[in-house]
C-alpha cells in the first residue's frame, strides 16, 4: 500500500474519533453538571526504514473542560449546585468514591440519597441515609436537616453532611461512566470552603454553537482526507498504466 494512502486513511480514522467525542458532548447538552471532553490533534512521524518523510495526524485526549455551566433556579429543595470550584462526592459504578457536579438529588424509599442517575451521595462516613421525614433541607455547607415524621414543624434535626471536595482539576480524570476520579485512585479530602446553593442546578458546560461548528469543521477535514485517499489511488493507477505501456 502506498504510504500516502496510509497517511490519508489514518487521518480519516482519527477525525472520526474526534467527531465521536464532539457528538458525545452535543448529546449531553441537557445533562446536569456535565463536563465536556476535549480533543487535540498532534503530528506523529511514521518511523521505519529510510527517512521519516510522512507524518500522521493523531487525535489525542486533551482532558476535560472544567469551566462552569449556567446556574438555573428550580425551587426544589433537593436540587443543589456547587458555587465556583468543588465537587459532590458520590459512589461510582465501580463502588469507589467519585465526584460530580450533578446535584439533582433523589431520596429512595429506603432513605438513601442518590443522584438522578442512581449514584449514592456520600458523607464523610459513607453513603447518606436519612430517616422518614416531612421536610428535608440542605445548607450551604452540605448539611442535611430534616423534620422527622410525627414531629412538630419546628423540630428540625441535623442528620448528616454531604461530602464536598475541591481537588486540583489536574489530578482528576473522567471515567467511562462520566464520573470524575483522582488519577491516583485515592480519595479527596473534605473541603469546608466549598459552598452549594439549594434549589439550583448547574447545566452542562457544553457550548452548543461551538460544538456544531466543530462538527462541520471535522466533517470537512474528513472529506479532505477521503479526497486525498482517492487522489493517491488515482495516481497509483496512473503510474501502473505508465509502467505497463512503457
Amino acid at each position: 500500500m502506498d504510504r500516502g494512502m496510509y497517511v490519508a486513511m489514518t487521518g480519516a480514522k482519527q477525525i472520526m474519533q474526534a467527531q465521536a467525542v464532539n457528538n458525545h458532548n452535543i448529546a449531553n447538552l441537557s445533562t446536569i453538571g456535565f463536563r465536556a471532553d476535549n480533543v487535540s490533534f498532534d503530528s506523529e512521524p511514521i518511523y521505519g526504514p529510510g527517512y521519516a518523510t510522512r507524518v500522521n495526524a493523531v487525535a489525542g485526549d486533551a482532558g476535560t473542560d472544567f469551566s462552569s455551566g449556567v446556574m438555573e433556579s428550580t425551587g426544589r429543595d433537593l436540587d443543589i449546585a456547587v458555587n465556583g470550584k468543588g465537587f459532590i462526592a458520590v459512589r461510582g459504578s465501580d463502588g469507589k468514591e467519585a465526584y460530580t457536579r450533578a446535584g439533582d438529588l433523589r431520596i429512595t424509599p429506603t432513605g438513601a440519597v442518590t443522584t438522578a442517575s442512581g449514584q449514592a451521595v456520600l458523607s464523610e462516613s459513607g453513603p447518606l441515609v436519612i430517616p422518614p421525614s416531612t421536610q428535608v433541607s440542605i445548607g450551604n455547607d452540605g448539611t442535611i436537616s430534616v423534620v422527622p415524621q410525627g414531629s412538630a414543624p419546628f423540630a428540625v434535626t441535623q442528620v448528616d453532611r454531604i461530602k464536598l471536595v475541591n481537588p486540583s482539576t489536574q489530578d482528576l480524570q473522567k471515567g467511562d461512566d462520566g464520573m470524575l476520579r483522582l488519577k491516583s485512585g485515592g480519595k479527596a479530602k473534605t473541603d469546608d470552603t466549598v459552598v452549594i446553593s439549594s434549589g439550583m442546578l448547574e447545566s452542562s458546560n457544553v457550548n452548543a454553537a461551538q460544538s456544531l461548528i466543530s462538527m462541520i469543521e471535522l466533517q470537512r477535514m474528513y472529506e479532505f482526507q477521503i479526497k486525498s485517499l482517492n487522489s493517491t489511488d488515482t495516481n497509483e493507477q496512473s503510474a501502473q498504466r505508465l509502467m505497463t505501456t512503457s
